[in-house]
């Protein structure tokens, strides 16, 4: 689901921005705030325990256990996998924006293929254009909630 934010980004101060990030409902905190808070809690009680309760011996088997368990997630490529991941959404947004219906182009076909310099090739070309942007406004309407709260209904389309 769209949320749109457009008044309140237009009016965040620099000092504000966090408030903003905390009343943004699909933030990505909102999304992640669980596992984060499950990784806090058993990297707290990992720490405790290694500091408090441990032996000397105990300690150096952890640290080794580390060591190990480092070794082997170096084998891992993070940052293929990240830069693979970043590539896949910037190729998605990328593909959503070229996929926009833009009418700019569609009025450069249309002046040049319709000829005429008198009043029907003018008015030919204005309806032309009124047609294109009314599909537009219909495309869009079905698609985004502010163009939707804009236009709610036909009669205000009209």
């Amino acid at each position: 689901m769209t949320v749109t934010y457009s008044s309140k980004v237009a009016n965040a101060t620099f000092f504000g921005f966090h408030r903003l990030l905390l009343r943004w409902k699909g933030s990505i905190y909102k999304l992640l705030y669980r596992e984060f808070i499950v990784f806090a809690t058993l990297y707290t009680a990992i720490s405790v325990l290694y500091r408090f309760f441990l032996t000397g011996s105990q300690k150096r088997f952890f640290e080794k256990l580390s060591i190990y368990c480092d070794k082997y997630a170096e084998q891992i490529p993070v940052t293929f996998v990240l830069g693979f991941y970043v590539t896949l959404v910037v190729n998605r947004w990328w593909n959503q924006f070229v996929n926009l219906p833009w009418p700019d182009r569609l009025m450069l076909l249309i002046s040049s293929c319709v000829q005429g310099r008198d009043e029907y090739g003018r008015l030919l070309r204005r309806t032309l254009m009124r047609y294109v942007n009314l599909t537009s406004l219909l495309i869009f309407r079905s698609v985004s909630t502010a163009v939707y709260k804009r236009f709610p209904t036909m009669d205000h389309v009209v």
